[in-house]
């Protein structure tokens, strides 16, 4: 894709900025500590890149979804990790708000998230409900001028350090599946609100994950966000925006991996010349390198896409989050191939790179919902 002069500016700008302010040590440190770094969090606020896609008039950059994917693309070349930080506030966390916020709702909570003084969580995963959100099973009960939420979420990226949560529950219990399901902009806060231990993970050291427990929590009838009952569409809405960014994720990540073995290809010696000599070593670099490219132009098509607001753009979500999300598990397995010995060891990045991919054809749907989803386009 050809980039007009602002989308290369701030490809530029946002390249600047990860390898800048993401440096070995933040890196380190968050892979030793895994707790969530409120440097960089603030310093990303700063530079209103926790905004990005949120109107100006919310306290956001305005940008479009392609500047969005850009910026994605390039912190994760650097960090998956870091990119969440950024990617969270303009996708799931802001979504909901974006898509049936009213304007007081907007004010109220958008605002915050924009300019970093807030975390919002995305609470729809349950114990009982992954792949199938449908099978919400968190109460939400009117009682006057508030409901009364009970129920258990898992999985919830940031719930440990959130400030507030969109919480999808079950209100009217005579329907089936993901009908009479609502939202709520929930205050972690409130009484009866609490998390559970952090998730030891596999990757994504430094961007903590827990549970939400919410026991016999009052909200508001201010805080039900969108028409009552119907809030599971809102949420696959969402969803679409998300995979969008997981997608930009894998890229900038396999992007990342493909630079890593390069270099290391063209600096160890083995039989006397470099392994980028031995033409096995070689073809997987120009696999990878082709594998990349190609996932790359799909995100930033799908990107135009949802900026054009097409019909197509829940299916190209889930082409981009499907292919992007399978292509990066190939090149990091390449990638650690390529670096032998080394590549299992923690003082090189592919090692990261490797456990940090896992992630990406798991969360914002698996593979399979993808294939669900991608099916169900072209099948109707």
């Amino acid at each position: 894709m050809i980039f007009d002069e602002k989308h290369t500016l701030a490809r530029k700008m946002f390249r600047q900025f990860a390898e800048t302010e993401f440096t070995t040590e933040l890196i380190d440190e968050l892979e030793k500590t895994e707790e969530f770094n409120w440097d960089i969090h603030r310093k990303m606020a700063k530079f209103g890149l926790l905004g990005v896609k949120i109107p100006v008039k919310y306290g956001g950059q305005g940008g479009d979804n392609l500047t969005y994917a850009l910026m994605v693309e390039e912190f994760a070349r650097i960090s998956e990790v870091l990119s969440i930080y950024a990617n969270t506030s303009n996708s799931l966390g802001s979504g909901p708000l974006l898509l049936c916020g009213t304007k007081a709702q907007k004010e109220k909570y958008l605002t915050p998230v924009a300019t970093g003084e807030k975390i919002m969580a995305f609470g729809l995963t349950e114990p009982g409900a992954g792949s199938d959100a449908g099978g919400t099973l968190t109460t939400a009960v009117p009682d006057g001028d508030y409901f009364i939420l009970n129920g258990r979420k898992c999985f919830i990226s940031n719930a440990p350090v959130a400030d507030l949560a969109v919480i999808y529950a079950k209100t009217d219990p005579k329907q089936k599946g993901s009908k009479g399901i609502s939202m709520f902009i929930m205050d972690m806060k409130l009484p009866g609100v609490s998390t559970g231990k952090p998730e030891e993970k596999m990757g994504i050291h430094g961007y903590p994950t827990s549970d939400i427990i919410m026991d016999n929590v009052r909200v508001h009838k201010d805080d039900l966000l969108g028409p009552l009952h119907y809030g599971f569409s809102t949420a696959m809405k969402t969803l679409d925006g998300g995979r969008l960014g997981t997608a930009a994720q894998a890229v900038g990540l396999a992007q990342g991996a493909l630079e890593e073995s390069i270099k290391y290809a063209k600096e160890r010696k083995q039989f006397g010349k470099t392994i980028s000599n031995f033409q096995a070593i070689s073809f997987m670099l120009a696999d990878m390198a082709t594998e990349i490219e190609a996932a790359r132009e799909l995100v930033y098509q799908t990107a135009v896409l949802r900026d054009m607001d097409s019909p197509e753009s829940t299916k190209y979500c889930a082409m981009a989050k499907y292919f992007a999300g399978e292509m990066v598990n190939r090149v990091v397995y390449k990638a650690v191939q390529i670096h032998g010995g080394y590549g299992f060891i923690k003082d090189y990045k592919v090692e990261r790179f490797y456990r940090d991919a896992r992630i990406l054809t798991i969360f914002e749907g698996t593979s399979q919902v993808q294939q669900m989803v991608i099916a169900g386009s072209i099948l109707k």
